[in-house]
């Protein structure tokens, strides 16, 4: 164990932290250099199109110094603020962690929240000043900022590039003489947490863990703690670029196991493994189950196509756990699933996983939040769509999500988006300067206003230079109500959403104009509607098809005229009274897009 050493690379989103994995890896010998490409990690095709990292990745180093050979466990960790979850996976598996930073952006808000997470878990946290290649990189004044941060001397703070190697060496020499080997006793009953799980289609679910006593063999019966589930280990291995089959491994190590196991539900991430025989005392201190944060209805554009999505959705689940799904039945839409997800990026990588892997076309509602909702009765219900939503005479309080959020930004912009929050029903907390240009600014906001667009309106007001981070606070009162579209008199489920009653008339005033030019015109006027409870607060009107029934006529009496027009107006009044508007599923699409 001590020549053993655990970390993992924390950073803001597009800091650089795939390619200094690269360089490590590249440097250490750990990939053969015919296999070698950017941003090697990220074997999802969609992480290496956007550039970013979706899930935390694992990978074992070996490097030599002063003639000693060090074991170095690496795992990579995304930067959005949606997959903070996996980065608390691999704080919880490590004994330090490298921060970049990028030389010519700074501290942003997920580096902070990064290294407050790091910090709560006592781990060695080393600075890397990254991209210092760039021409516009402010080296001098951005390594200030980061001393001044974790009161560390300026010089200790590692100047490197990923992309051309400089402070490769020097990264790995602080890893070794910087980070404190794993603790734990070899000979202790066997205790080990799972951060991490995959499926895998010919073998079942494969599971990372890290051992912190005790030593595990393979052909060993072991038993997962929560869930009091046992099974027999078929394989154990290390985590090479090639994962590599061993007999056992011990107290500080990382690693995988294959114990047939079918279900990746089975398995929970945080759980303890242990001997079934001679278990240990107690589980391992873990971090907190994974909580949806936005819900949304997902439908197939055909009922045929239902049973295509189920096993989609299933397949998803199998190598994303934060993904929940539960079917619902839609009035306008028919069966689907009502799913949950950690943020707007979740649903983006979703619903783009949908097409390309299972070229599964969907329809999706608008995104909604959880709320707590207390009847007349006292009785307390949870509100995850608007179906849910009691009638408005049954309710006593709503209460909505509310979120800690920071704001990072340049000072010439601190007005503007203290206005931006304040839009959004945010309440002002706190404003502290960084530095003379740089300013974190601390507001409390409600989840629903910054899930939709907030992100948007925020890099647009600060021309790109403002980052945010958030995390769950509690829930608030809030004059919340369910405003429903009409078509025709009949309400369209799917339409349904739950905003502030304040913005009310301007929301369902918008879906019903937009409605107006994506809905097809019939052969007798439409009203659309929006409306709450039974009041009424919008309306617009689709004109008719108007059909010229006394064009085949010439001369005669006017008359005849006059009874062809009032056959016609009977005929649409009697089609007025028939006939049921259906809205085809690409019309849905269109107007979900209203902001």
């Amino acid at each position: 164990m001590e020549k053993t050493r655990n970390f993992c690379i924390i950073a803001h989103i597009d800091h650089g932290k795939s390619t200094l994995a690269d360089r490590l890896l590249e440097f250490t010998g750990s990939i053969d250099q015919r296999a070698m490409r950017a941003q090697v990690l990220d074997d999802m095709e969609l992480e290496r199109e956007r550039g970013i990292t979706i899930k935390s990745h694992a990978i074992q180093m070996h490097y030599t110094y002063k003639g000693e050979r060090y074991k170095l466990n690496l795992i990579d960790t995304p930067g959005h603020v949606d997959f903070s979850y996996e980065v608390s996976r691999a704080v919880a598996s490590c004994e330090g962690a490298l921060m970049v930073i990028d030389a010519s952006q700074g501290i942003e808000a997920q580096t902070l929240a990064n290294l407050d997470l790091a910090l709560k878990n006592n781990l060695t946290i080393i600075p890397i000043l990254n991209k210092i290649d760039l021409p516009n990189a402010r080296v001098e004044k951005i390594s200030e900022e980061v001393a001044t941060l974790l009161g560390c001397p300026q010089a200790s703070i590692i100047l490197a590039s990923g992309k051309d190697g400089t402070g490769i060496e020097e990264t790995l020499q602080a890893i070794v003489k910087q980070i404190p080997p794993p603790k734990g006793d070899p000979q202790a009953p066997l205790q080990a947490m799972v951060f991490d799980a995959i499926y895998d289609p010919f073998r079942g679910v494969k599971v990372y863990f890290r051992i912190f006593n005790g030593t595990i063999h393979t052909k060993e019966k072991i038993l997962f703690l929560q869930s009091q589930r046992k099974y027999q280990i078929e394989e154990i291995g290390i985590l090479t670029y090639t994962p590599t089959a061993t007999q056992d491994l011990q107290a500080g190590d990382v690693g995988y196991l294959l114990a047939n196991i079918r279900e990746a539900r089975q398995i929970k991430i945080g759980d303890t493994i242990t001997n079934a025989k001679y278990p240990c005392e107690k589980a391992i201190a873990g971090f907190s189950e994974v909580t949806p944060m936005v819900f949304a209805g997902i439908y197939p554009t055909s009922a045929r196509a239902f049973n295509n999505l189920r096993k989609a959705l299933e397949k998803l689940q199998l190598n994303d756990a934060s993904l929940t799904c539960h079917p619902e039945t839609s009035n306008a839409l028919g069966l689907g699933f009502r799913c949950g997800f950690l943020g707007m990026l979740h649903i983006e990588i979703i619903k783009e996983r949908l097409a390309r892997e299972s070229n599964v076309e969907i329809v999706m509602t608008a995104p909604s939040v959880a709320l707590h909702v207390t009847d007349r009765k006292s009785k307390k219900h949870i509100v995850r769509t608007p179906a849910d939503m009691p009638p408005p005479e049954a309710i006593q309080t709503i209460e909505e999500p509310i979120v800690a959020a920071q704001i990072i930004t340049r000072s010439d912009f601190v007005g503007q988006i203290i206005e931006l929050c304040m839009k959004k029903r945010g309440k002002f907390k706190t404003q502290r300067y960084l530095s003379a240009d740089r300013a974190e600014l601390s507001f409390e906001l409600p989840l629903s206003e910054i899930v939709f667009d907030f992100f948007d309106k925020l890099k647009s007001r600060s021309q790109g230079y403002a980052s945010l981070e958030y995390h769950m606070k509690g829930f608030a009162p809030a004059n919340l109500v369910k405003l429903d579209i009409l078509v025709h008199g009949e309400k369209i489920d799917a339409l349904s959403t739950i905003v502030h009653r304040d913005s009310a008339y301007e929301i369902g005033k918008k879906i019903c104009e937009r409605a107006q030019d994506i809905i097809p015109r019939q052969l007798f006027q439409v009203a659309i509607q929006a409306a709450i409870g039974s009041n009424v607060i919008a309306r617009t009107t689709l004109k008719a098809f108007k059909k010229d029934v006394t064009a085949g006529l010439y001369g005669g009496d006017v008359s005849r005229k006059k009874k062809q027009k009032a056959a016609q107006k009977a005929g649409d009044k009697n089609m007025r009274a028939k006939v049921k508007i259906k809205v085809a599923p690409d019309a849905y699409l269109k107007l979900m897009r209203v902001d």
